[in-house]
């Protein structure tokens, strides 16, 4: 069957997805925790294990990280998921009943495209591919362990 240009692009337009997701949850962690590239709204950052920001913070720049490089990406979309839904039913829902009025629009398209990227994977470029392509070259093991094979 010929595929059509528009499935050919699919795990690469994919891969450009997940790189700026990652990379925008990573510099909203950053911001929170350090202060770069901006500092965070309000201007004072959390120390790594406050609670909350700090460890929302904490959760933003590693799975930001890990979402860039395309490592863990279900497992650290997954988690940042969920980060974005508890701050926006924790602090934004409160203020309104829908996103555009209560300022959580941000965190309403983050926790719905990390969601998507739990289910479509890494995309083409991503080191989860590397590492099962790896994983699938080496060869069994030629030791067997004792009674292996031999029968009853």
């Amino acid at each position: 069957m010929k595929q059509t240009n528009e499935s050919r692009l699919t795990p690469i337009v994919l891969t450009a997805f997940r790189i700026v997701v990652g990379f925008l949850v990573f510099c909203h962690g950053s911001s929170t925790l350090i202060g770069w590239p901006v500092a965070p709204y309000g201007g004072q950052t959390s120390t790594f294990w406050e609670w909350p920001g700090g460890i929302a913070g904490a959760i933003q720049l590693v799975c930001g990280a890990l979402l860039m490089v395309g490592l863990g990406t279900r497992a650290a979309a997954f988690l940042s998921s969920g980060s974005m839904a508890v701050a926006y039913f924790w602090k934004h829902q409160p203020d309104g009943l829908l996103p555009i009025d209560n300022d959580g629009d941000s965190l309403v398209l983050f926790c719905w495209a990390l969601f998507l990227l739990v289910f479509t994977g890494p995309g083409l470029l991503a080191l989860d591919n590397l590492l099962s392509r790896t994983r699938s070259r080496q060869p069994e093991s030629s030791t067997s362990q004792v009674g292996e094979g031999v029968p009853a």
